[in-house]
């Protein structure tokens, strides 16, 4: 987390109207967006999807509906996620538009100060049973086959180069269904690839999800797109797993239960690693453990046990 150092001078691009992404990425000498990039200039914004929420929600009902009509297609569903949740404009949005809403549902953002946001959108719109949570979208605090149905809104967007590890990152989790709406390379013109390409965006979902023999049922342009600079596509796979995982938050570590020690803290037993839980958000991003071996020891059972005693 090297480029921490320069928030202040981050925060004073932002303010000024620059682009944070390519600031990050010129002094950073990398032409791949980092987990780093993303996670600065994604905190900087928080609270901006909200605005734009109240200025275009019609955009967003429509947006909201097609979503919940593709989803409510796939069956009953037990447990749902939003990955890249940011501020729940859109899960907000499709719970209420959902014909059968599912008894767990789950987001998570690498950005904790979007889920702040989230938190407060989603009580307002009287979704508040959501489960928030911080977290990589390449080390998802999930076991295997967790949730019936998994989907994104232009949250792998950033990630150009890495569609493979998100796409097996998240099939890994998902039990029944993938539901993927992201730029879509294949359907846009020269200007919008140029676009893409120079921003750092994934070009390749579609052709690396069929080169890794996924069962693609799906694939188009998605009904609604909020630039037409960045179509959004749509693509659903399915998994259709009979074995199903527990749904609890784990180390991304280790992958081991992580159990709640007090109101600001998980611990995992097994890999001796705690995690803050901060204004009621967990902070799962493996950056964020802290080794606590001792973390359940009594001093004075300790004293005790080991007969010590001073003079």
């Amino acid at each position: 987390m090297e480029k921490f150092k320069q928030l202040q001078k981050i925060k004073e691009i932002y303010d000024q109207g620059g682009n944070i992404i390519q600031y990050l990425k010129s002094i950073g000498k990398n032409r791949a967006n980092t987990i780093e990039d993303i996670l600065i200039s994604y905190d900087f914004q928080a609270g901006s999807y909200i605005k734009y929420l109240s200025d275009n929600s019609e955009f967003n009902q429509n947006y909201s509906k097609a979503l919940a009509t593709v989803i409510d297609k796939l069956g009953d569903i037990g447990s749902l996620m939003e990955v890249g949740v940011g501020e729940a404009t859109t899960l907000s949005s499709l719970l209420k538009n959902m014909e059968k809403k599912p008894a767990a549902v789950f987001g998570f953002d690498i950005s904790w100060s979007r889920l702040k946001f989230a938190k407060g959108l989603l009580s307002d719109r009287n979704a508040s049973n959501a489960t928030l949570f911080t977290a990589n979208l390449f080390e998802i605090p999930l076991l295997d086959n967790s949730i019936d149905v998994v989907y994104t809104s232009h949250s792998i967007e950033p990630n150009g180069g890495r569609e493979a590890e998100a796409l097996k990152e998240l099939y890994r989790v998902a039990k029944n269904y993938l539901v993927l709406l992201e730029p879509s390379y294949e359907f846009a013109d020269d200007e919008a690839k140029a676009r893409m390409e120079q921003h750092g965006y994934i070009t390749a979902l579609y052709k690396t999800a069929k080169e890794l023999g996924y069962n693609i049922v799906e694939h188009r342009l998605f009904d609604h797109s909020a630039n037409p600079l960045n179509p959004t596509g749509l693509i659903i796979i399915e998994k259709k797993e009979t074995a199903s995982g527990p749904s609890g938050l784990v180390c991304p570590i280790s992958r081991t239960a992580l159990v709640k020690h007090n109101e600001s803290l998980l611990y995992s037993r097994e890999s001796f690693l705690a995690y803050p839980v901060i204004d009621g958000i967990p902070c799962l991003l493996k950056e964020n453990s802290v080794l606590a071996i001792h973390l359940l020891t009594e001093y004075d059972e300790f004293k005790s046990a080991n007969n010590i005693e001073y003079q």
